[in-house]
């Protein structure tokens, strides 16, 4: 498969050799170029021999010096350079099955490309790679690939991924092991189903890897639109204490016999069990933060240590901020120190439960715009209100229920400041006003 060329990037190598837009790339030193791993793997040798075909079917080829991981300078449509890779599974805890209909399309795109993996640390279940795929992600070294494994159990796996392939696709992961290739693991529980014993069974599978890097265990999202899906019970106290027991019992052995913990249950278990979430050294270099693993232990340290360089406000600061009902105590602690602290400061912390997915969904990253407005509205909210970019797309202006970051500060009457979502961000902006990202 060719690639069409859309623009050439001025006083680039492709500029200078003469290459043009509208040309097909069809090879790169006799190496096909199917998407965006074949460009970004063959175009960092400092000799390069492109094979493009020209408008009237011309086959023209440039020689082309440069220095090593220097980029070419060649502009394509999509980043991807090819169609992106859709899930073929139903996996029975498949959170974009619970979406309610009438949000934005995108959001209802199941993605399991091998190629995000790489390029953005998107979790893969493997079922949908090819054998090319596989040689490649080996003959390139691709590393690390981050699998959503769920269960080395082959039958349990194909029972909750609704694929009758599921089970045979984990063993691409010993084949990735055997050839050097780093893996970080997932594990999205499910009680009743791949928990208890069954949990037991794949950390133990999945810590024996000598290329393993991480995993993680993370429990189902369950939202109010579950019409029509398998019946699945949210853990409980007593269910979440029981794979924090077994997760941190099986870490302990790694930690013994490796010197790193290798396995962590998300933040969320511990919530659940109304347990101390351990501190920032139980984490090592923080691999699962992506999954919730850390976090919270993470933003301790990071506020904390914000406290002690950061200036007070200059004068006196009244503003506000939100979060999800998951993140509620940590934020209020936080800002609680911050005020201790600075006597001039004023902040109050709103906790904003999620009505559109469903009170079982806590976590900040899932609170809509529509949410915040009604829960919000009438409220006192000082001069600024704090909101996590966590909440909005990757473009920082929407929520999920696609209520404008500015319709919200007009609805509230409040400027709107997205903040990142770590202690460090909070502190700062606890301190002084920022005003080259406010909304109202």
């Amino acid at each position: 498969m060719a690639v069409k060329i859309e623009g050439i990037e001025k006083r680039s190598p492709a500029a200078r050799a003469g290459i043009k837009s509208g040309d097909i790339l069809l090879k790169i030193n006799s190496n096909d170029i199917v998407d965006v791993l074949d460009y970004r793997f063959y175009q960092n040798e400092t000799k390069l021999e492109l094979e493009v075909l020209r408008s009237g079917d011309k086959k023209k080829t440039f020689k082309i010096k440069k220095d090593e991981y220097a980029e070419l300078g060649l502009i394509f449509s999509d980043y991807l350079m090819d169609a992106q890779h859709s899930c073929k599974n139903k996996c029975i805890f498949c959170f974009i099955d619970q979406l309610p209909k009438g949000l934005r399309e995108s959001l209802y795109f199941k993605d399991d490309d091998s190629r995000l993996s790489f390029l953005f640390g998107n979790y893969i279940t493997l079922t949908n790679l090819t054998e090319h795929e596989i040689n490649r992600i080996i003959k390139m070294h691709i590393s690390p690939v981050n699998i959503s494994v769920h269960t080395t159990n082959p039958e349990l796996r194909c029972r909750v991924m609704n694929n009758r392939f599921a089970g045979d696709a984990l063993n691409i992961i010993k084949k990735f092991d055997d050839a050097g290739i780093k893996m970080n693991f997932q594990l999205v529980l499910v009680p009743g189903y791949n928990d208890g014993k069954e949990l037991e069974r794949s950390l133990l599978d999945l810590t024996a890897y000598k290329n393993i890097e991480c995993v993680a265990s993370v429990p189902v999202g369950l939202t109010r639109y579950r019409d029509g899906l398998a019946e699945i019970k949210p853990f409980d106290k007593n269910t979440a204490a029981n794979v924090i027991d077994i997760t941190d019992r099986i870490g302990d052995i790694c930690l013994e016999k490796y010197g790193n913990r290798l396995c962590y249950a998300a933040d969320e278990f511990y919530l659940k069990a109304e347990r101390e979430i351990p501190d920032a050294s139980h984490y090592g270099d923080f691999p699962q933060l992506d999954n919730g693993v850390g976090m919270w232990a993470l933003f301790n340290k990071e506020a904390s240590d914000a406290l002690e360089y950061i200036a007070p406000p200059d004068s006196k600061r009244e503003i506000s901020c939100v979060t999800g009902v998951a993140a509620s105590p940590l934020i209020k602690a936080t800002v609680d120190k911050a005020m201790e602290k600075w006597h001039n400061l004023e902040c109050k912390v709103f906790e904003v439960k999620n009505n559109f997915f469903g009170d079982k969904i806590t976590v900040a990253g899932l609170v809509t715009g529509g949410d915040i407005i009604n829960q919000l509205k009438g409220q006192p909210l000082g001069d600024e209100l704090l909101i996590p970019s966590s909440m909005l797309r990757f473009e920082r202006d929407l929520f999920l229920d696609d209520v404008s970051v500015e319709r919200l500060a007009s609805e509230l009457g409040v400027k709107v400041r997205i903040i990142e979502p770590d202690g460090a961000s909070l502190i700062e902006a606890l301190s002084t006003e920022n005003r080259e990202e406010n909304y109202g």
